[in-house]
């Protein structure tokens, strides 16, 4: 066996396979033919749809990645986090078989080893997507090192044996993403935590596990840990979940959470760790009362700060602060020349707002000419989901951001307890909740709580897009049973405001004309 020359533990034929496709120990960085119309500095998403696009479209493109590509969200995130909630998932069906009259002899009986190396085999498949070979046969130059900034048209790739390549640019985009970072917490420095950069190079399956914060990352992995078996504490300042979302949303989540047996800690405050023997001592005050965990392993799922240590990101005056790089609307830095995109310089870490906005790089930074033909990131409707069960999706404005932008709305409820689908699946803890300005049928926001919310949330985003109002839903043929029909019946909800007395009459006059008294 080869050693591995990144974080990718266990060393198995899987993370082999994966160092293979997205940083090869044996590649060799090209020579540089000429300068370039594009150099991008990372290849996590926004970098490596930057690049594509850029050479897809003529452009010489050079691509620098220090570490892994494919970025947090193969490596470290989506791509992992939801092939153990897949596998959860199933273990929790099968716990509930016999409520289907299924019955299942043995149980759920998790072999988290088995589950953790298949998420290691199928983060390996989908990764010859992001794989050095695939973008250097798209044309593109990729390099391996740490890219920084010389001069303002020049960045230097320095490899790890370090030797230095100087490319030349006219624009460069800066995709470098972000990593965890924990916030100070007393004693921290005493332990040995887990964050979501080595969660999931865990074999075994922790019997306590304790995570603090509740956010998506924490939420996602309190639940899925809970239905593998581990007894799991989830700690959280707020008195609820998930404590950015819909208040009713978070509130069916956390009823699901107490059935799955995670033990929640809320309003912890004045936190404390500490090593207890082979353990982790986390003490907290819950409404001034002391109270003591004690975990095998602990994960800390908040905190996030941007990749900026060495770019020398003064040296082009290229301003930044500790949440991210300064870009304008139109991904623009303080440095005209060079651009941002992704969780370096965006408030939506999301990989599908990774990939829009490096769309929007691509065609300002090459093809628009002066303020002509420029995209702007505020045009973008971004939905997002948080994959717990039910999961939660969102898109557009919370009823607050309404208030605070002036904005009078009206809001509609499907619960899923009345739509068939849901109900037959025993799946009808959940709702559908759409925003629409006052008076009309224009969404502006809207939250879904059901077992597939993060596919249900696009039909709404794609109305919101293309300027399609809640009548144009409910007046859509969509299939029967589907847990989609709860959307449409909020359309037939708005039809029914227009119901006036007036209108009334009118309709009662034009069938005393059709069929007679």
């Amino acid at each position: 066996m080869s050693e591995s020359i990144v974080q990718l533990q266990p060393f198995d034929e899987h993370n082999q396979k994966l160092q293979s496709n997205v940083h090869p120990p044996k590649w060799l960085n090209p020579q540089p033919q000429g300068g370039y119309h594009l150099v991008v500095i990372g290849a996590g998403t926004a970098g490596l749809v930057t690049a594509a696009g850029a050479a897809g479209l003529g452009a010489r493109v050079a691509l620098i990645e220090r570490e892994l590509m494919g970025g947090d969200c193969l490596n470290v995130g989506c791509v992992p986090s939801k092939g153990v909630i897949g596998a959860a998932r199933v273990a929790a069906t099968v716990r509930n078989a016999a409520s289907f009259g299924v019955n299942v002899p043995d149980g759920a009986a998790v072999d988290f080893d088995k589950a953790m190396a298949r998420m290691r085999k199928k983060r390996a498949d989908i990764s010859p997507a992001d794989s050095a070979q695939r973008f250097a046969d798209l044309g593109i130059d990729v390099f391996f090192g740490q890219g920084s900034f010389e001069d303002d048209g020049t960045v230097s790739v320095t490899t790890s044996s370090g030797a230095v390549t100087k490319l030349k640019y006219k624009k460069a985009v800066i995709a470098a993403g972000a990593r965890a970072a924990a916030p100070p917490i007393k004693g921290m420095d005493s332990i040995d935590y887990l964050t979501n950069e080595n969660l999931f190079s865990l074999t075994e399956l922790p019997k306590r596990f304790g995570i603090i914060g509740s956010g998506p990352i924490g939420s996602e992995m309190a639940q899925s840990f809970a239905r593998f078996g581990s007894e799991v504490f989830l700690f959280e300042r707020s008195d609820h979940i998930l404590s950015r979302e819909d208040a009713d949303a978070a509130d069916v989540v956390q009823k699901q959470f107490v059935k799955d047996g995670v033990n929640l800690v809320l309003n912890a405050e004045d936190m404390e760790l500490s090593p207890s023997g082979d353990q982790i001592s986390v003490k907290v005050m819950q409404n001034g009362v002391a109270n003591e965990v004690v975990v095998d392993q602990l994960l800390i799922a908040v905190g996030r700060a941007p990749n900026i240590d060495g770019l020398n990101l003064e040296k082009v005056d290229v301003k930044y602060h500790n949440r991210g790089i300064e870009v304008n609307d139109n991904m623009q830095t303080t440095n005209p020349r060079i651009y941002a995109a992704g969780d370096i310089c965006s408030k939506y870490q999301f990989t599908h707002a990774a990939d829009f906005q490096a769309r929007i790089v691509i065609q300002n930074a090459l093809f628009a000419v002066g303020p002509f033909g420029k995209k702007k990131a505020s045009d973008l409707i971004i939905p997002w989901a948080t994959y717990t069960s039910p999961e939660i999706a969102h898109v557009g404005m919370y009823p607050n951001d309404a208030k605070e932008a002036g904005v009078e709305i009206d809001t509609y409820v499907q619960q899923l307890e009345h739509v068939d689908r849901a109900i037959l699946e025993g799946t009808d803890e959940g709702f559908v909740k759409i925003h629409t300005e006052k008076g009309t049928d224009k969404i502006v926001g809207a939250t879904i709580v059901a077992e597939n919310a993060g596919d249900l949330i696009s039909e709404i985003s794609v109305a919101m897009n293309n300027k399609i109002g809640l009548a144009g839903i409910g007046s859509t043929i969509h299939p029967y049973p589907t847990q989609a029909e709860a959307i449409r019946k909020l359309g037939d909800q708005y039809s029914k405001t227009k119901l006036t007395p007036f209108t009334t009459k009118i309709l009662k006059f034009l069938m005393k004309l059709n069929v007679g008294r």
